[in-house]
């Protein structure tokens, strides 16, 4: 059974950077599909950034450019999420999602596209 965890959530002021952990089990991030996502209560779903890791795709949202990256550990089984310069319009929550597939760059946004989810883990950015 996979399971995916996320941590690394809290409270950060505007301007910040925090980083999420995605950590696996039942399948490991050597290959495939990862991605983030984030939601607001209310409103649907959204991706965040997500990295092919044959070929070394990645890519991100236009809110996220420049402001976030995608790493993993494999020895750990872990992806990172990494966020800087954090307005209060980031604050969701924020969701790991993989598969095992290669998705290519014209689906990669698509949450239809991921098999495994974690829970969330909450970020808020405020003064």
């Amino acid at each position: 059974q996979v399971q995916l965890v996320e941590s690394g959530g809290g409270l950060v002021q505007p301007g910040g950077s925090l980083r999420l952990s995605c950590v696996a089990s039942g399948r490991t991030f050597s290959s495939g599909t990862m991605a983030w996502f984030r939601q607001v209560p209310g409103k649907e779903r959204e991706y965040v950034a997500g990295r092919r890791w044959s070929g070394g795709n990645f890519d991100y949202a236009d809110s996220m450019k420049g402001r976030v990256s995608i790493s993993r550990d494999n020895s750990r089984n872990v992806v990172y999420l990494e966020m800087n310069s954090l307005k209060p319009e980031d604050t969701a929550v924020y969701y790991c999602a993989a598969t095992s597939r290669n998705i290519i760059a014209s689906t990669v946004r698509l949450m239809g596209e991921y098999v495994d989810w974690g829970q969330g883990t909450q970020v808020s950015v405020s003064s």
